[in-house]
């Protein structure tokens, strides 16, 4: 079971997110893919882990190049854009080979059986970024919702901490 959760910054995806896994699992796990940039960003961090609790399991993976098997688990994967950006980054900003990366990557991914619940943005909801690689990491990250959404069994749309059933 896949439930893709996505919306704006700070439209309450996270906490929606975390509170269903609870309701599913005693013990769920956090898959984290947040690259540690800097110090501010590494105190965001901590508070989310701090946020969390002692009954999540936490696993940091900045990308899913190995086998990653949750087998029977409630997993919250936050989240695709930082996940994605790790990608893009490490191609050099290439759109193309990102896009092929990434859906091979989340294939790796969704292979067991085991409730999924992933984070997203909607990028293309705002300003349309000034410069190019902040526009094609918009559009990548907007094709990218589309193939998760494609295969996921229901869809979230996050509006101001209000939950939308979109599918």
């Amino acid at each position: 079971m896949i439930t893709l959760i996505t919306g704006g910054q700070r439209s309450g995806k996270s906490r929606y997110a975390q509170k269903l896994a609870e309701e599913n699992s005693a013990n769920p796990v956090y898959l984290a893919t947040a690259r540690k940039w800097d110090a501010e960003f590494e105190a965001r961090i901590e508070r989310h882990r701090a946020d969390r609790g002692e009954k999540w399991r936490t696993i940091e993976l900045e990308r899913f190049n190995g086998i990653v098997d949750f087998a029977g688990e409630t997993v919250v994967m936050d989240c695709v854009t930082l996940w994605l950006n790790n990608i893009f980054f490490d191609n050099q900003f290439n759109v193309e080979i990102s896009l092929k990366q990434a859906k091979e990557e989340w294939e790796r991914l969704t292979k067991s059986s085991f409730r999924l619940i992933v984070v997203s943005n909607e990028l293309g909801m705002g300003v349309i970024p000034e410069n190019k690689e902040s526009r094609q990491f918009a559009d990548l990250q907007g094709w990218v919702n589309q193939f998760i959404a494609s295969q996921a069994d229901e869809v979230i749309l996050m509006v101001s901490g209000i939950p939308l059933k979109v599918k």
